[in-house]
């Protein structure tokens, strides 16, 4: 069954008319970034953005708090950040603009009751996120306006917050310089690139050939029920956990699977979902140190689910600088985020 938002309002508008009064009152600080398009040894092209402002960004802290304690945003967010209540019919989720974008027009689904964000995620949790990516495109007013949708779970995923939520980036506004002309969405490349073929032991998903990361995707060849969606997210995961395991059993050294007492899962993983299709990324590092020829540190490059939208940030100018004129270096970060292939992994041509 589809689910209605049942919004009194168009979702881009709302957005974006909350969005500016929210920035305008300082209810949400907006960072710009720096943009430039660095290019995998393959040529596929990544965002690298620069924002030295989210360097100094404050963590709230609980009055009296132990310091792994933090503010959960989401358990009473302030009504100017918040944008609905989804369905409108007994609601299981909401809607609310990050607090701390570079992005504008960023906004968050989280769910209205404090679910894990290292459990499984639920057929409730994917409906809401599909109807979001369909009513953002459907009442854009023609300009055929996108949304990338993603999701971190587990440490070596970038997560930051343990309550349940999803992340939306309107593609627009990741098109927001003109350095940005000739780059395109992670997730429609590996979705349709002609290069993108099946692999041997899992037919019915697809990987890119020229990213140094096992992925597994799924395209969407109708509009999926909910029922579709889970499944597809529940193979999807089986897939990436068994690369996992292979992983961990050849190299038992490298790294570990997450206890599970609680019911939280065993491995780390990104998701990512448009309108045309959903890819997971298994983790196994949030990122990785970048070192000056002396071998000092120069900083650590971390990578969340935004990493299959095809883009990254830095806080730090000496990591812009290495990475904008190291050619080879962006491939080393995402190999070493990521599962390696298994060298006889059989996934087509090289040709982007």
């Amino acid at each position: 069954m589809k689910m209605i938002l049942g919004l009194s309002e168009a979702l881009p508008s709302i957005t974006k008319r909350k969005f500016e009064a929210a920035k305008a009152s300082s209810d949400l600080l907006f960072s710009p970034t720096e943009l430039a398009i660095i290019r995998s040894s393959a040529g596929i092209p990544f965002q690298l953005r620069y924002c030295p402002s989210l360097a100094k960004k404050p963590i709230p802290k609980l009055q009296n708090a132990t310091p792994k304690q933090k503010i959960d945003p989401f358990e009473n967010p302030p009504p100017a950040l918040h944008l609905a209540d989804i369905p409108a019919a007994n609601p299981t989720h909401f809607l609310v603009l990050n607090k701390y974008p570079i992005i504008s027009e960023h906004f968050i689904l989280a769910t209205k009751p404090n679910k894990k964000q290292t459990h499984v995620l639920e057929q409730d949790d994917l409906e809401a996120t599909y109807a979001v990516l369909k009513a953002w495109q459907a009442d854009s007013g023609g300009d055929e306006k996108r949304l990338l949708a993603f999701f971190n779970s587990g440490d070596h995923s970038g997560a930051s917050q343990p309550h349940r939520h999803l992340q939306f980036l309107p593609v627009e506004g990741m098109r927001d310089s003109n350095n940005a002309s000739d780059w395109g969405l992670l997730i429609d490349l590996i979705l349709t690139s002609p290069a993108a073929k099946a692999t041997e032991q899992h037919p019915a998903f697809l990987q890119h050939p020229s990213l140094p990361f096992t992925h597994f995707a799924y395209p969407f060849d109708s509009e999926p029920s909910g029922t579709q969606l889970l499944d597809v997210y529940n193979r999807l995961y089986d897939a990436a956990k068994a690369a996992v395991d292979a992983f961990i059993s050849a190299n038992p050294n490298d790294f570990a699977l997450h206890p599970t007492d609680d019911g939280d899962l065993p491995m780390s993983y990104n998701l990512a979902m448009t309108t045309a299709g959903m890819v997971i990324l298994p983790r196994r590092a949030e990122g990785t140190m970048l070192h000056r020829d002396d071998g000092s540190e120069i900083g650590f490059v971390a990578l969340n689910g935004t990493t299959l939208g095809g883009t990254m940030m830095v806080k730090h100018q000496d990591e812009w600088n290495m990475l904008r004129h190291e050619p080879g270096l962006l491939d080393r970060i995402l190999g070493a985020i990521g599962i390696p292939k298994p060298p006889s992994s059989k996934v087509g041509s090289s040709n982007i």
